[in-house]
């Protein structure tokens, strides 16, 4: 019998990912219509348009670290605040963010930054 993650779990392992720029696991975590909301950009609708989006931000990266500083999850909802940093050159970008996911059946439905 398989175990599904819980939410946090399923939030826990696509930042992972995200943090060894594995953009193929970072969207197996993902619905087939998963919503990313990056804000000030209009939302990414489905894996591939995420994966192609993922893969434009992690690109220039040499590294990537995303921790978590906060994060709390109600039912089906993880909402985290981070610092995503990246590596680009010498130097680090580091971006101050809060996140909100909605998780369904271990999968991401709705990713909101």
């Amino acid at each position: 019998m398989t175990m599904t993650m819980t939410p946090t779990e399923t939030v826990d392992a696509f930042i992972a990912a995200i943090e060894h720029k594995d953009v193929e696991a970072a969207v197996a975590l993902v619905t087939d219509d998963v919503s990313y909301e990056n804000m000030p950009m209009q939302p990414i609708i489905g894996p591939e348009a995420m994966a192609a989006t993922l893969e434009m931000f992690l690109a220039p990266a040499s590294e990537v670290d995303w921790p978590i500083l906060r994060q709390f999850e109600v039912g089906n909802v993880v909402v985290n605040e981070r610092l995503d940093r990246f590596r680009i050159d010498d130097g680090w970008l580091e971006l101050p963010i809060a996140g909100v996911f909605e998780v369904v059946g271990g999968r991401i439905s709705l990713w909101r930054d």
